[in-house]
């Protein structure tokens, strides 16, 4: 096993350093205030909720999770789940999902298998987000291990090298399992697509065998559809301001995303997980060389997600207004319809810029599950 040192840089914290960092965390003024406003408790059930934390498993069981699950109830209309019987409870795994909010997407998964007595994951996220102390003691006490950003070709060489694994270790030696988004960041456009750079990343720790080294990884991969995409506004404005100009994020968009991701109204959500099968991996040993491989485990992994990911009337509604069609009007009633409409002209009037750019951006957000669909 290689010594935690290795892995200071990226890991969650262990031992002492748990019960330290609740306590930090539970005398942080701009803590307290945003997490007790966002679940409308008192300041005071939060302190001592997190001055009871001496372990990463008590802050996600005691702690974080019935956070997540008070949020679930009060911002969706439910959380549906399919292939958790695909999971096997004393396995580990990589949960590669598309990537819709910056939190939620690995938190309500740690509720779902937590609820089927499986193992809770290690989530990947990125340092651009650690915007702050608090946050960085936040992530790391939920057992979020940091990928690296902004930083030289010969540091993320060597950032890879040491991710990677860390990752292999973890699923294998530690036996627990991971979350990491197929790409880096969120999908801002609704067109989820798996980055062959990550991939290169998680073979770099492994044995020369393509199918054996990702067999290893046990890659699952998942597919999350929101009925209403968090912060899709904020997706819509920085899109349209990345094609009329040039955007530059701030912390303080970073912290608005969190934010508005969590306190939202989704509607319904559903998470489906699907596997890659040794079957699968073994062919595509038989191709001529590892770009090849590569790419080819690629479109594996986006045609699971995008075959298994929940089309909503919004997404069916958004392609045929994109498109001025009824192509899709047996998938939703003129009511579903017209409250879409409603809730894009409401959101769209906040935003700067030529509406018919913007609402043209925000249609194609819901759009693009449908378009990838039809591809399948």
């Amino acid at each position: 096993m290689t010594s935690d040192s290795e892995f200071d840089s990226i890991r969650p914290y262990c031992g002492n350093e748990v019960k330290t960092a609740a306590m930090r965390l539970s005398q942080s003024p701009e803590f307290l205030e945003l997490f007790s406003k966002l679940l409308k408790i008192d300041k005071d059930f939060v302190v001592k909720g997190l001055q009871q934390i001496s372990t990463r498993d008590q802050f996600q069981v005691n702690f974080f999770g019935p956070a997540i699950q008070a949020l679930m109830k009060m911002t969706t209309d439910g959380v549906t789940v399919e292939g958790l019987e695909l999971v096997d409870k004393n396995t580990s795994y990589t949960f590669m999902s598309n990537h819709r909010d910056i939190i939620l997407d690995s938190a309500i998964l740690n509720v779902l298998l937590r609820g089927y007595e499986a193992k809770y994951t290690r989530p990947a996220i990125g340092s651009n987000l650690l915007i702050n102390d608090w946050v960085t003691d936040f992530v790391k006490l939920n057992s979020c291990f940091v990928i690296e950003r902004d930083i030289t070709v010969r540091e993320m060489l060597t950032s890879s090298s040491i991710r990677s694994k860390y990752i292999r270790e973890t699923i294998n030696e530690n036996q627990d399992s991971i979350w990491i988004a197929e790409k880096e960041g969120r999908t801002k456009n609704g067109d989820d697509r798996t980055q062959q750079a990550l991939l290169k990343m998680l073979k770099m720790s492994g044995v020369p065998n393509f199918a054996a080294n990702f067999k290893e990884l046990r890659i699952m991969p998942l597919a999350i559809s929101y009925e209403w995409e968090p912060c899709d506004a904020l997706k819509t404005q920085e899109l349209y301001t990345r094609t009329v100009g040039e955007y530059i994020k701030t912390p303080e968009d970073d912290m608005n995303s969190m934010l508005t991701g969590l306190s939202s109204y989704k509607g319904r959500v559903h998470f489906h997980i699907d596997r890659l099968t040794d079957a699968e991996l073994d062919e595509l040993n038989k191709l001529p060389t590892n770009g090849d491989r590569v790419e080819a485990l690629a479109n594996i992994i986006d045609n699971k997600i995008h075959r298994n990911f929940k089309l909503w009337p919004n997404n069916y509604i958004a392609y045929d207004l994109l498109h001025s069609v009824n192509k899709f009007s047996a998938f939703y009633t003129q009511e579903e319809k017209e409250k879409f409409m409603q809730v894009m002209t409401q959101k769209i009037d906040r935003l700067e810029g030529n509406i018919s750019m913007l609402n043209n951006i925000y249609l194609e957000i819901y759009a693009n599950p449908v378009k990838n669909n039809l591809k399948l």
